[in-house]
C-alpha cells in the first residue's frame, strides 16, 4: 500500500529514501524545498489530514538534524513519516503552523530543546519548557548533562551513586552468599 504511494509521488516530488516499516507505515526523505509542496499534496489529495507529531534527531556525527513530520490518514488507517535532513549550521526551517495549527507547539519545543528555529511560527521565541534557560539547547548531543547537573545542583547526603549490579548483589546477598 505505502510502496504504491511512494511510486506515485517519487518523480513529482523528487523523493529520496523510502523505508517501509509495515503495510500501513512508511517513511520518505525529502529536500527542504520539496517539504511544503509534498505536505500539501499529502494533506489535500492523499488524505493525510492529521499531523501526529513533529520531532527531531541530532545526528551530530553527520552534522545534521533529522526532522520527521508524521502524518495520519484516518480513512485508510495509514501513516507516513516525512523526513528532512537539516544542516546543524543552518537550523532554520519554514513553519507549517498554517497547515496544521498544532505544529506551532511542536515547533516551539524544537526551537527550545534543539535550537531549530521556525521564524514565522506563533510564539516561537517565548519560553516554553525551560523558563530562563541560558545554556545550549539540552537535546543537542554536545550538551553535557552530567557537567550541567554537577554545576547546577550541589551534592547532598544520601545521593550516592552505585553500580547497579554490585549494589543489587549486596542487597540480595548481604552475607556474600551468591549461589547463582
Amino acid at each position: 500500500m505505502m510502496q504504491s504511494l511512494y511510486d506515485r509521488l517519487k518523480d513529482r516530488f523528487n523523493l529520496g529514501e523510502f523505508t517501509g516499516r509495515r503495510a500501513d507505515l512508511a517513511f520518505v526523505t525529502v529536500s527542504r524545498e520539496q517539504l511544503r509542496p509534498l505536505l500539501l499534496h499529502l494533506r489535500d489529495l492523499e488524505g493525510f489530514t492529521h499531523l501526529v507529531l513533529l520531532t527531531a534527531v541530532d545526528w551530530i556525527e553527520d552534522d545534521t538534524f533529522q526532522l520527521t513530520y508524521l502524518l495520519n490518514d484516518r480513512a485508510r488507517a495509514r501513516d507516513i513519516g516525512v523526513r528532512l535532513m537539516l544542516p546543524r549550521d543552518d537550523t532554520q526551517m519554514d513553519s507549517i503552523h498554517d497547515l496544521w495549527p498544532t505544529a506551532a507547539t511542536y515547533q516551539r519545543e524544537l526551537r527550545e530543546m534543539f535550537g531549530i528555529d521556525f521564524p514565522d511560527s506563533p510564539r516561537v521565541n517565548e519560553d516554553f519548557i525551560l523558563e530562563g534557560w541560558v545554556d545550549i539547547p539540552p537535546y543537542r548531543r554536545e550538551f553535557d548533562t552530567l557537567r550541567f547537573a554537577r554545576e547546577t545542583y550541589p551534592e547532598r547526603p544520601g545521593r550516592e551513586t552505585h553500580d547497579p549490579a554490585t549494589y543489587m548483589k549486596q542487597q540480595l546477598y548481604p552475607d556474600g552468599e551468591d549461589n547463582g
